[in-house]
């Protein structure tokens, strides 16, 4: 499925981790080159260390739509500008990272109603931690692509290894192609979930 061309806003793929010697950038990078040659679809990569979102940085809950600080009016302004999002996720201890926790909770009526695509990680492949991003995603009221994809990582690239990202992942790649088509589907029609 191609994209569209009247539509302008990004899909927001969001790196849900922000650890040292994290491998999210390398497959952020290789699930949005996916995307944009499966559907022609402006895919921008968020980084959350260029987001420094403190976790008490408002006076208010977001839901209000007071922010008073300029990283959460920045935030606010690049949430509410996406047609949807990918979160690119792995999963920590049977759940998944902080930072994006506290990324998607400073934000509330942006993402109500969008669509969203979730992509996980790890030794057991982020089961887990993308069941509960589903669950975040419903009391959000964004509409969640299901299912989602979970890549499974060797125990040697776990520990420190070189990362193969084809051969980690290759057969997982039609699955991606299906859940960027999906989040298009989502995005131009909003009944279709």
């Amino acid at each position: 499925m191609r994209a569209p061309q009247r539509k302008r806003e990004p899909i927001l793929l969001i790196m849900g981790s922000v650890r040292s010697g994290r491998r999210c950038p390398e497959i952020s990078e290789w699930i949005a080159a996916i995307g944009r040659a499966a559907t022609g679809a402006d895919v921008a990569i968020v980084d959350l260390r260029d987001w420094p979102l403190p976790m008490d940085g408002e006076p208010s809950i977001p839901a209000l739509d007071d922010y008073t600080q300029a990283h959460s009016k920045a935030w606010s302004e690049k949430i509410a500008n996406a047609a949807g999002y990918v979160f690119v996720a792995p999963q920590y201890n049977w759940g998944y990272p902080a930072a994006l926790k506290n990324a998607i909770d400073h934000c509330y009526k942006e993402w109500r109603g969008k669509p969203l695509f979730v992509v996980t990680y790890g030794g057991h492949g982020g089961g887990k931690c993308g069941a509960q991003l589903l669950q975040v995603a419903e009391g959000l009221k964004m509409r969640a692509i299901t299912p989602f994809v979970e890549l499974h990582l060797s125990e040697e690239v776990i520990r420190g290894g070189v990362l193969d990202i084809e051969r980690e992942f290759g057969s997982r790649r039609d699955a991606v192609v299906m859940g960027f088509e999906a989040l298009l589907e989502a995005i131009w029609d909003p009944e279709s979930q």
